[in-house]
């Protein structure tokens, strides 16, 4: 079979996949995508684990039991009354199975637009050597391209627990958890992490019993620790109930639901019955299939691809990024780091910042935070002052009637340099966007304290955080 030649082959088409593909194609580059993702009708779905099983449908159903949510239980604080509430779960994944294809569609129109030739199918290494790489598509029609450049872009997959497998229909992974065909009256969740918290607080919200098995003893240990507190107090206040320092015994699927052994902190042997468990404990990088001894691709232990600082593998002209190398699995980290790797192919400087990339956790309230959390730079030995505010002394909050949360800001004692900013409450993932812009830039807190913010907006809690920081609020 006579090989299609190209500049650069991509690997993936999830974020990181797709963006560097793009932009490749913007430098110049005659470039290929290749994913094999597809919809129900056996047709391309790019946009891999973000798009398809993850942060945009996850988003969509968490809109959805948002609005439910509300209708049901904060309506009538502002008059409106509601009657013969009632949620038709068929027609809500309807909806985020039509958003989900918007957005394969539209990736798709942007190869289009960009002149990336896509391949439908899963992609492989075939052979390597100083001219350039053979890269084999598998599917319903079989390629063989060739490229001077590759850029891995394989992405992740759910964690399962030993001897728990995935099922999706009682045991389920992100996947099957989005495509729940009727309310549980119990759900259990193995994990707290950020897709755990966000698809449990979708099935919370329409009216599941919910509960969290987590085996650290620290709710979001990743999250500065005053936030989490806050976090923690209004997922209980909700009706989360969220066990910490467990450990998962003997897990078994029956007809009826799953039955899961545990132990809790003070070591008392529990029993958990749900009606579908979900577990949520972490993602493995993509590499199986990959072909990657063909060519010496080195990874490491977990099967991540191995690469230095410039997202370079240990072949000439092998690149990797996004979830199958080192760093955050955050779909905006793939893009940023496809992003600078198409620049570096041309020659240019490509940059990522991993001190300045956003996390965020789309549950009520919402979480996000950068930099660094108060708990690391008192580990670290770094001197600091810090500066909170409180939602519920903010005027657009209270017109919101969401309360809750608060902004937290970390300066340097010496500089005043922000060093990292945490919110937990409304839209903390539209606030938090300020705060990485600002840290881009090297600016202080007296930078922001000083900077007019339209009044009234959730924005005013950042700059009071930020006056916070020399004591000086103006409304708190």
């Amino acid at each position: 079979m006579t090989s299609k030649q190209f500049d650069v082959v991509v690997i993936g088409a999830g974020p990181g996949g797709y963006i560097a593909a793009i932009r490749a194609a913007q430098l110049g580059f005659s470039v290929a995508c290749i994913d094999e993702w597809q919809n129900s009708t056996g047709g391309p779905a790019p946009g891999g684990t973000c798009t398809n099983v993850g942060c945009i449908p996850s988003k969509v159903l968490l809109q959805s039991s948002e609005n439910f949510d509300q209708a049901g239980h904060h309506f009538a604080d502002h008059g409106i009354q509601v009657q013969g509430l009632a949620i038709d779960v068929a027609k809500m994944l309807a909806r985020k199975d039509q958003v989900v294809k918007q957005n394969n569609d539209g990736i798709l129109f942007l190869f289009k637009k960009n002149k990336v030739s896509f391949f439908h199918g899963r992609g492989a290494f075939a052979a390597g050597g100083g001219a350039g790489y053979t890269v084999t598509v598998s599917g319903a029609a079989a390629e063989t391209l060739a490229a001077r450049h590759v850029i891995v872009a394989t992405g992740s997959s759910a964690r399962a627990l030993s001897g728990a497998p995935f099922d999706e229909d009682k045991i389920l992974s992100n996947d099957g958890a989005l495509r729940i065909q009727s309310v549980p009256k119990k759900l259990g969740l193995i994990g707290s992490g950020v897709i755990g918290l966000e698809v449990g607080s979708v099935w919370r919200r329409l009216g599941a019993d919910v509960t969290v098995l987590e085996a650290l003893p620290a709710f979001l240990g990743a999250v500065d620790e005053q936030i989490a507190r806050e976090a923690h107090k209004a997922f209980t206040r909700q009706g989360l109930k969220i066990e910490l320092g467990v450990k998962v015994g003997e897990i078994r699927s029956g007809k009826k639901g799953v039955s899961v052994a545990w132990t809790n902190a003070r070591g008392e042997a529990q029993m958990l019955e749900v009606d579908k468990l979900i577990v949520s404990i972490g993602r493995v990088p993509n590499t199986v299939g990959l072909n990657a001894e063909a060519v010496g691709l080195k990874l490491d232990e977990r099967g991540a691809i191995l690469v230095d600082e410039q997202c370079k593998t240990n072949l000439p002209d092998v690149w990797a990024v996004g979830d199958v190398v080192r760093g955050p699995m955050l779909a905006h980290k793939a893009e940023e780091e496809g992003v600078a790797v198409a620049e570096r192919i041309a020659g240019q400087h490509g940059h990522v910042n991993f001190n300045t990339i956003p996390w965020v956790i789309y549950t009520n309230p919402e979480i996000a935070w950068v930099g660094q959390t108060e708990q690391q730079l008192k580990a670290a030995g770094v001197t600091y002052k810090a500066g909170t505010f409180p939602f519920m002394a903010n005027g657009r909050a209270r017109a919101m009637g969401d309360t809750t949360g608060m902004v937290k800001m970390l300066a340097d004692a010496a500089t005043d340099e922000i060093l990292g900013v945490h919110i937990v409450g409304p839209m903390a993932s539209e606030l938090i966007a300020e705060c990485v812009v600002a840290m881009e830039f090297r600016a202080s807190s007296e930078d922001i304290a000083r900077i007019c913010h339209a009044h009234p907006s959730l924005s005013e809690a950042t700059r009071e955080a930020a006056l916070a920081v020399d004591k000086r609020t103006l409304n708190f």
